[in-house]
């Protein structure tokens, strides 16, 4: 590296100096504030999901039809506002916040079509939404596959 850095008539910065600079460079991060609208962004997403919750058991549902039909509703609008540019929006002020499982992963599924909707609808979109989902549903089936059998087990 230093070679490389002589070579085109730069100096080598020292450990600390470096250091330094990355300080320098660096945004100051107020860990109070942040982690408190995160709790109060993360927080109002729960929020929001147990009021419809608790909104569709009123309705007549029961409660693993209200559970799911609150995830697929949390789902939807967490894609819709992601494809509006809204939870980027939420996201900047929420942070870990809005990585509220059901809404976080929404979230990043559809994020990864948005970005390569320009490739096309089959090898853009269509390949690049399994990017984040692929993972998650490979390791989540996995995972299920063996707690069935270790289940299994201890059953006999």
């Amino acid at each position: 590296m230093t070679k490389i850095l002589h070579s085109q008539g730069l100096r080598d910065p020292g450990k600390n100096e470096y250091r330094e600079m990355v300080a320098q460079a660096s945004r100051r991060t107020d860990i109070p504030a942040t982690v408190t609208k995160a709790f109060l962004i993360g927080g109002s997403i729960c929020l929001a999901g147990e009021i419809l919750r608790q909104y569709l058991l009123r309705r007549g549902l029961n409660e693993e039809a209200a559970g799911a039909w609150t995830s697929v509703i949390l789902v939807f609008c967490s894609a819709l506002l992601t494809g509006l540019g809204v939870y980027q929006k939420i996201a900047k002020h929420g942070g870990a916040g809005t990585l509220v499982p059901v809404t976080g992963f929404a979230n990043a599924v559809a994020s990864a079509a948005v970005e390569s909707k320009t490739e096309g609808f089959i090898l853009g979109v269509g390949t690049k939404i399994f990017t984040i989902a692929g993972p998650v549903l490979l390791y989540g089936t996995a995972a299920s596959a063996v707690y069935g059998l270790i289940y299994w087990l201890i059953q006999k």
